[in-house]
């Protein structure tokens, strides 16, 4: 085992403890951490930009990004928290990038040059915990529902798959975003009265 001088909290976690030996070049340890993080965070990619091969594109950058600051790690946080900052960043460069090249197209072609982002129906149906009703059957509700989500603001949709697919405190997903508990909370509290005004539309 690594000795760092760092909280209890942290040194419990066993993901800290991967990437602790991750420190010391331990390859076997960081197999172990792609096999355990891996399709969360394409699932992640995944809910924020529709794009299977851009996620899994992405997921790779991420776990790059972690074995080539292996040797400048310093556990801070939770293992989770500290991977999904390394996405988070990543996800809202990708984002930018897309939104500069749908106005580049846009004025070029002078239309609106408009990208629908697609969510996994299924996985929406099986998770969501911020809707009016639990009991998604209907292709036409998921469509509901999943049109509803790509209308938030990205921040809000972030921190709505943080939170709810990622099961992440407020406290987790402001050492993630770079907010307070509390501006969280509220982030989230917008991001359901929005969810819930949009699904009320089709009631």
């Amino acid at each position: 085992m690594v000795s760092q001088s760092l909280p209890n909290q942290y040194l419990a976690d066993p993901d800290v403890q991967l990437m602790l030996r991750v420190a010391t070049n331990d390859h076997k340890a960081f197999e172990q951490l792609v096999e355990r993080y891996q399709d969360r965070l394409i699932g992640f990619f995944y809910h924020l930009l529709g794009d299977r091969t851009v996620s899994e594109d992405l997921a790779q950058d991420a776990f790059l990004r972690v074995y080539r600051a292996r040797e400048r790690y310093k556990a801070s946080a939770r293992f989770s928290t500290w991977l999904f900052r390394i996405a988070h960043n990543l996800a809202s460069n990708q984002i930018r990038g897309l939104a500069k090249r749908r106005r580049e197209v846009s004025l070029a072609a002078g239309s609106s040059g408009s990208h629908e982002v697609k969510l996994e129906d299924r996985v929406l149906a099986e998770r969501s915990a911020l809707m009016p009703t639990r009991m998604l059957v209907s292709r036409e509700l998921q469509s509901q529902v999943r049109d509803a989500l790509d209308g938030l603001a990205e921040r809000q949709k972030m921190a709505v798959l943080l939170h709810k697919f990622e099961g992440m405190s407020y406290e987790d997903i402001g050492s993630i975003m770079s907010m307070n508990a509390v501006a969280v909370k509220s982030l989230l509290a917008r991001a359901r009265e929005k969810l819930k005004t949009a699904l009320e539309k089709h009631t």
